[in-house]
């Protein structure tokens, strides 16, 4: 078995963003997370090719998801759609005084650099935020990590995500600020 049955390549990876909830048996989840405020809910997914992000409250509805090309998303309420190459950022103003702004970056590396980021996402995952970590395929193999931390502020909240994938030496990071304004 390969570390691709694990998770897909990065090549096939796209990081979307909807105006609306998004079954959840639509995603392999492999941890998971939910926090309830007094004026939204926060639900995080680790999944096997990324994370399910979903944030509501009464007016509005977040879905961000980085998934498989091959996933059979819907393309109803579909706010952006980016393939997961090279660096990206982009911000909505969302109704009911709501900003979104978002960044990723697709980083190879050489791999001892690789091996090294590898492990301080470990670490920092052991201490913070949620964290799964795939199963490798026999005892020397290097498995692939997710990582999500969520800070929380009375008028923002940063989800900032890491997954690594190992037979690329890639790392893919994403940084997302859901901001009140006035």
């Amino acid at each position: 078995m390969s570390v691709f049955s694990l998770r897909p390549r990065v090549a096939d990876l796209v990081f979307q963003l909807y105006a609306r909830p998004l079954h959840p048996e639509l995603f392999e989840t492999l941890a998971f997370r939910k926090i309830q405020r007094e004026d939204y809910e926060l639900t995080v997914r680790i999944t096997r090719s990324g994370h399910v992000f979903t944030w509501q409250n009464r007016h509005l509805f977040l879905t961000e998801v980085t998934a498989a090309r091959s996933d059979p998303l819907p393309a109803k309420r579909l706010l952006l759609s980016y393939r997961m190459r090279g660096e990206r950022s982009d911000k909505l103003t969302c109704m009911r005084g709501l900003n979104y702004q978002t960044s990723f970056q697709v980083e190879v590396l050489p791999p001892e650099v690789y091996y090294h980021v590898h492990d301080e996402i470990l670490a920092d995952g052991n201490k913070r935020g949620l964290l799964h970590n795939f199963q490798p395929n026999h005892r020397l193999s290097l498995a692939p990590l997710g990582h999500v931390s969520v800070e929380a502020g009375p008028e923002f909240l940063v989800l900032s995500a890491f997954h690594t994938f190992p037979e690329e030496h890639t790392v893919v990071k994403s940084q997302s600020l859901l901001e009140r304004t006035r």
